[in-house]
Parts: C-alpha cells; sequence; structure tokens
C-alpha cells in the first residue's frame, strides 16, 4: 500500500491516475479526513498501518501564480517548509520510506559556463540569498527541513505541463497570458514526472535528490513557435521588452527562471524525453480537460 498526501492538487492527481492505471493498491489521505500536518496522529496511523511507502505532493503553491503566496504567507511556510519536517519526524519514528516533491524554483540563471544546476550545486534563489519570492524561499526551507534526513527521495519538479488544458498547466498558462517573458528554463512533463519519479522506489535506486526535468532547455518564444506550429493557438503572443518591465508591470514578486541538470536521475536508468520534443508532442495531442 502507498499512502499519497496532497493527491486532491495537480501533481497529486497525475500521481493517483498513474497509480490506479498501474494497478497499484494506494490510499489518497485527504486533509478534509485526516490532518497529516499533526505530527503525533500522522506517526500513530504510520505505525499501525504500516504503508509500504508515502508520497508527499502536498503543498502551497498559490492560485493563480506565486503572487498570491506574498499575501498568505503563514500558509505558504507550513505547507513548504514546516510540513516536510513534520512528515520525515513521523516516517522516521514509523520506519516508513517516503518521497518528497520539492521545487526547481529555488534556483535562478545558470551555472557560471551555462550549464544547468546539479544537485550538489547550492541554491541561488532562497531566503539565504535575499533575492527570491516568498514562495520559493519556503521551498528552500523545505529542503533544508530534509538535509541528512535518510530513506527519503526529494524530487524537484519544473513548471509543469501535459496535454491537458488547464489553469496549473504551463502551455495554457503562456496561451492565457497578455504578455510573456522570454527566458530559458528547465521544465517537466507532468505524467513522465509521477512516472519518473515512483520509478525511483519501484527500482529502489538510492534514496537522495533529484532533478526531474526533461533535458534540456527551452526558451519562451520556442514553446511559442511549436503552440503556432501545432496549430493549437495562432494568437499574436506579445513579450515584455525585458525582465524590468515583466517587474515593473505585471508581477508582485520575482520569478525563477533556471536550467537544471538531470543527469543524476538519467545515469539510474530512468529518462524522460528530451524536452523539445515533449512540448511538441503534447501539443500536438492538445486536449481540453473533460
Amino acid at each position: 500500500m502507498i499512502y499519497l498526501l496532497g493527491g486532491s492538487g495537480y501533481v497529486g492527481a497525475a500521481y493517483q491516475a498513474l497509480l490506479a492505471r498501474k494497478g497499484l493498491p494506494f490510499r489518497n489521505v485527504r486533509r478534509a479526513d485526516f490532518d497529516y500536518t499533526d505530527r503525533t496522529a500522522l506517526t500513530q496511523m504510520l505505525r499501525r498501518e504500516q504503508p509500504e511507502f508515502l508520497i508527499n505532493a502536498a503543498g502551497y503553491t498559490g492560485k493563480p501564480n506565486v503572487d498570491a503566496c506574498e499575501l498568505h504567507k503563514s500558509e505558504c511556510l507550513l505547507g513548504n517548509a514546516v510540513l516536510p519536517g513534520t512528515i520525515a519526524l513521523a516516517c522516521a519514528d514509523a520506519g516508513v520510506p517516503w518521497g518528497h516533491v520539492s521545487s526547481g524554483c529555488i534556483y535562478t540563471g545558470a551555472r557560471p559556463d551555462g550549464t544547468g544546476f546539479t544537485e550538489t550545486d547550492t541554491p541561488n534563489f532562497t531566503f539565504r540569498t535575499n533575492n527570491c519570492s516568498f514562495y520559493s524561499g519556503t521551498k528552500g526551507l523545505g529542503e533544508e527541513t530534509l538535509a541528512g534526513v535518510p530513506n527519503v527521495f526529494i524530487w524537484r519538479l519544473r513548471i509543469p505541463f501535459n496535454e491537458i488544458d488547464g489553469p496549473r498547466n504551463y502551455l495554457s498558462k503562456l496561451m492565457r497570458y497578455e504578455h510573456l517573458l522570454d527566458a530559458a528554463n528547465s521544465i517537466s512533463q507532468l505524467d513522465e514526472f509521477v512516472a519518473a519519479t515512483l520509478a525511483c522506489w519501484e527500482k529502489r535506486v538510492p534514496f537522495g535528490l533529484y532533478n526531474v526535468t526533461n533535458p534540456g532547455q527551452v526558451t519562451t518564444r520556442e514553446v511559442v513557435e511549436l503552440i503556432r506550429k501545432t496549430g493549437v493557438s495562432t494568437k499574436d503572443f506579445r513579450f515584455f521588452a525585458d525582465e524590468a518591465e515583466f517587474m515593473r508591470t505585471a508581477a508582485k514578486t520575482p520569478r525563477s527562471n533556471c536550467v537544471m541538470d538531470a543527469r543524476k536521475l538519467a545515469a539510474t536508468g530512468i529518462k524522460l524525453t528530451e524536452v523539445h520534443e515533449a512540448v511538441e508532442r503534447d501539443l500536438r495531442r492538445w486536449r481540453k480537460a473533460g
């Protein structure tokens, strides 16, 4: 039995679909039914029921985007920084291995040589560097909380997308915003992300930190060209002149735009589709949420 926390969210729903499709027994532990933020209660439940593995897809992202986190700081801090520590203590006490969905948004830019950040690079878009959004800061604290914790996977997700139109889908967002900021990013195809992270447990790869992004990097303009090429949208996409204009006119807090290196995960035999190929594939099978 696999326990899933945060199963009602965008990422959690993808986990539910994958587990059901694979025929793996799981329990979606809903916050409405059970307060998994209570360490004592969570520990008792895990000791009593002894799930084989636990996946934490819970957290606070803010809607419609991370600007909302600036207005709900206590919820953001509890969901992204405190909760992972609570789960770590409960799982340790109950002897349950687990995986945590983290974020690559604790980085900005790329390494000095232009390559992607690896798992050993110190995050540079956190409270420690005093240059981040509150969301990124709390995600950085969440990883610090788990530093040195055994028997846990930490999976870094970046800007999820797939072929289903929806408010959390990166491709949908690009088609709905009035103006776009051109930037290079590593991004994660949602269904490949959940499959790759579950494979970490199934294949019993070493516990630890993994960047789970589609290999390569892609710019906003490249994605827009693929949207046009596939005919999903023919709108006149407009771009900000630069990041300064974006920050001055459209954003309340800095954004993470970064390139990440996913070779550590690939070395385990778990590989995702090259990013341009994945984006074009999903656009060619684009559909409305049904």
